[in-house]
């Protein structure tokens, strides 16, 4: 049976159309009224606004409400509350008020709380979030919301992207009026994230420990043939995956999400969605979304999706490509050249924002990116490398540097630019090849942050974008308000920025032994790991930067540097235990198992013919038994290590990263050469051939 998109499409979603079909005028007005201002909810609009969401929910077959938030776990949260109300005569009614649509109050201490909550301190609030709607998900209201603690202190990841937002607006509108814009009321960032995956079948994946309890593989023998032929990239896609795709499709454009592009990724068994561009709030919420439903689609399929980012080694793990831009309520992409001297100087003045901004804190870009995950993904096959950097592409990176010199640019015939004066040569979009080394790359009129990876929020990169490219249009803002000439004000700004930090921009190969060494020279930082991430994130410039915008107090942002970094141990902490289990309980004894069959098998030889020299079984053998005797020596000094972790905070992170990740590094690598030599009917997990290429 077909189904009728526009028909489907936003069908499980209280939107706009709905609200505006079921409130009565005055309500639907005063609503509105309070998305665009900011301001609180009347408790007599939010009473009319709950009643009639109740009423919708039910129709679409709800039976609960929850306050659906994005604790500092990754995932979201939901606590789900019937709206039932029982009668004097044993009936029951459904009710549904407005105190319980705008607030609630879950567990506070039990979420990662960095220090702000003990487990004594329980209280916790939500908020209701009417910039985002309203939906039902699996006979459930979900209604998004922020969340912070009993004391006002965010715990959250929507509260501090939905301030963002609000400073890069201010800023940013501060800067088109000084170029006559008067029509813009707002700013908005928007943010379209392309989201990597691999499907693998469920049958396999509940036979591997590593994958239960990580979400990667701790184990596993490089499989014959990987990508290397580029023959599953954009290749015909299989029909079980198809059929996947298909319902997972309507099931995402159900609740609003506009999911636009799908196709095989490059790794075996890699697989990509791409939406169309939203709000960077509703975009965070939508991909949060589209994460869980990816999942619970799979599992209908006998499916497992792993989001994590290096699920296997040797092929290209899964990334988020966060394609970000700047627009005004009115239209108008701020990163777009345009055509006139005005649009030009506009565009230029943005552009160099960002620059800047990148520049000054590329520290908080890494930190923004950092989890134990990605540090496996960052810097190769096609994941860009911890280094920040910026690709603008040839054509303007020449056009800044004749702004700067003053000199003509080669496309513009002997005319020397002034900018507001002249008009920016045209160029096409896609002026260069596409850059996969880039971190951060110009597209044509958005940014692609391609360094987070596919298991985190985007929440975290969008809140630090928001916020640097806020603080530089701050700063243009500030500095041009003052000017008596605003044209030559202009100019003298745009070029001194390009010049001060133009360091930044690197077209070339990201992968190349020489762009660290570069990377180096012009004073870049590279931050190889999260724990070499993680302290730049409460650096004085950026406490300063983030508490000055009101984004986080120092508290706020002292607690999710301490989560950050006992989030980063305990995954080591889990792997690690994870390959001392498989080993001691299933590897070890399998091997075991082969040594003695092939030892008997030579017995049996040497019984029926004393000749024979059972040459392949005792090689075997003594290969196998050196192998294994090494394995044992390595799982008993990760066993150590894993013991001897004490401290916190960043010591103990930086204990796991030197110690601990070491003494996995070597067990793995004698495990996968025991693996490569032991029959494959006596090894106990699925190998790497089977997961990539059995569905």
């Amino acid at each position: 049976m077909k189904s009728n998109v526009p028909e489907i499409f936003g069908s499980m979603v209280f939107n706009d159309a709905i609200m505006k079909e079921k409130l009565p005028k005055d309500i639907y007005k005063s609503l509105h009224k309070t998305i665009e201002d900011g301001k609180d909810l009347d408790i007599t609009v939010a009473n009319v606004v709950a009643i009639a969401m109740k009423d919708w929910a039910i129709e679409k077959g709800a039976t609960h409400y929850t306050h659906w938030f994005q604790p500092m776990t990754g995932i979201t949260a939901e606590k789900h509350d019937s709206f039932i109300s029982p009668q004097n005569d044993g009936r029951i009614i459904m009710e549904f008020s407005g105190k319980e649509l705008i607030k609630g109050e879950p567990d506070a201490s039990s979420f990662p709380s960095g220090g702000l909550r003990s487990t004594f301190e329980a209280r916790g609030y939500t908020a209701w979030d009417p910039t985002s709607y309203a939906f039902v998900k699996d006979g459930v209201l979900c209604i998004p919301t922020a969340f912070c603690s009993y004391g006002g202190e965010a715990l959250d990841k929507k509260t501090p992207l939905l301030h963002s937002m609000e400073v890069i607006s201010e800023q940013a509108i501060r800067v088109l009026r000084l170029f006559g814009n008067t029509d813009a009321k707002r700013v908005l960032t928007t943010v379209g994230p392309e989201q990597e995956y691999f499907l693998i079948d469920k049958k396999l994946f509940d036979q591997r420990k590593d994958l239960i309890y990580c979400g990667r593989t701790l184990f596993g023998a490089k499989q014959p043939k990987g990508q290397e032929l580029d023959d599953h990239y954009f290749g015909a896609i299989k029909p079980r995956i198809s059929a996947f795709m298909k319902e997972l499709n309507e099931e995402l454009w159900k609740l609003g999400i506009l999911a636009k592009t799908e196709h095989n990724e490059v790794a075996p068994a890699q697989h990509e969605l791409a939406p169309i561009f939203s709000t960077t709030n509703i975009a965070t919420d939508h991909n949060q979304l589209t994460m869980e439903i990816m999942k619970n689609v799979a599992a209908r399929h006998g499916l497992v999706c792993l989001l994590q980012e290096k699920p296997f080694a040797g092929v290209n793990g899964s990334g988020k490509h966060n394609n970000w831009s700047i627009c005004t309520d009115t239209g108008v992409n701020l990163l777009e050249p345009g055509k006139s001297p005005h649009e030009n100087a506009q565009f230029l003045l943005f552009f160099v924002a960002v620059i800047k901004a990148i520049d000054e804190y590329q520290d908080l870009m890494r930190v923004s990116v950092a989890s134990a995950g990605n540090d496996h993904r960052l810097g190769a096959n096609e994941a860009p490398p911890a280094i920040m950097s910026m690709f603008i592409g040839d054509d303007l990176e020449e056009i800044l540097e004749a702004l700067v010199n003053k000199v003509p640019y080669n496309g513009s015939g002997d005319q020397t630019m002034e900018i507001g004066v002249h008009v920016l040569p045209n160029f096409p979009k896609d002026t260069t090849d596409r850059n996969r080394t880039s971190p951060f790359a110009f597209t044509g009129n958005k940014f692609e942050f391609r360094s987070l990876g596919s298991a985190a929020s985007i929440s975290g990169p969008n809140i630090v974008l928001n916020t640097i490219v806020a603080e530089e249009l701050k700063q243009f803002a500030d500095e041009l308000e003052q000017a008596d000439d605003f044209t030559e004000a202009l100019n003298k700004l745009i070029r001194r920025t390009i010049r001060e930090h133009k360091r930044i921009i690197f077209n070339g190969d990201g992968y190349s032994a020489e762009w660290p060494i570069e990377a180096e020279k012009r004073g870049l930082l590279n931050l190889r790991t999260t724990v070499d991430a993680l302290p730049q994130f409460i650096a004085e410039k950026n406490v300063k930067l983030f508490t000055e915008h009101g984004i986080f107090s120092d508290t706020e942002l002292h607690s999710r540097y301490e989560i950050l970094l006992e989030t980063y141990s305990k995954i080591i902490n889990i792997e690690g235990l994870t390959m001392v289990d498989m080993t001691n309980k299933d590897i070890l004894p399998a091997v075991n198992t082969y040594i003695a069959k092939l030892t008997s098998t030579a017995t049996a030889k040497k019984n029926l013919d004393t000749s024979l020299s059972c040459r392949m079984e005792l090689s075997l053998v003594e290969k196998l038994s050196a192998l294994e005797d090494k394995a044992y020596e390595q799982v008993n000094a990760l066993t150590e290590a894993l013991a001897d972790a004490k401290g916190d905070g960043l010591e103990l992170a930086t204990y796991y990263k030197d110690v601990v990740i070491s003494a996995m590094n070597e067990l793995r690598a004698t495990v996968d050469a025991i693996e490569v030599h032991t029959d494959a009917s006596l090894w106990p997990y699925p190998q790497y051939g089977d997961l990539l290429y059995q569905v």
